[in-house]
């Protein structure tokens, strides 16, 4: 009996982890969306494609940062089930290293939820980019 409390609450250790990374993940988003048009809305006003290249290398490093977390996050979620596969007496680890070397960074950044969130900002900003020189 004693065991399986352990594991439950290690496991809810794990996963409190995991629902902290996607919480990351979901501000991140959020602040993205707002700076990104914020900055957008400046270049429409100003007609400068200089606000637009400020927007560019802000959606750069939140598409990255938010790589990053989608990265830690599936780490964990391979901990998780590598502790419910576990037999015997939880080890409370919290350790991700060897789960994170399956999954980089890098390839979460092009994952189907990252370009089409990032890579539909990339798009209004081509478009932004094409009225502004147009005009």
């Amino acid at each position: 009996m004693a065991t399986t409390d352990s594991k439950l609450k290690h496991l809810e250790f794990i996963q409190n982890t995991i629902n902290r990374m996607a919480s990351n993940s979901f501000l991140l988003k959020g602040w993205a969306v707002t700076l990104v048009s914020a900055l957008l809305a400046l270049s429409f006003k100003e007609t400068s494609w200089l606000y637009i290249v400020v927007s560019l290398s802000v959606l750069t490093f939140f598409w990255l940062l938010d790589s990053y977390y989608l990265g830690q996050e599936r780490a964990y979620i391979r901990l998780y089930e590598h502790a419910i596969e576990h037999k015997g007496e939880a080890d409370f680890s919290m350790d991700a290293k060897s789960h994170r070397a399956k999954i980089a960074w890098y390839t979460c950044a092009f994952s189907d939820t990252m370009r089409l969130f990032y890579g539909g900002l990339f798009a209004v900003h081509v478009l932004v980019l094409l009225i502004i020189l147009n005009t």
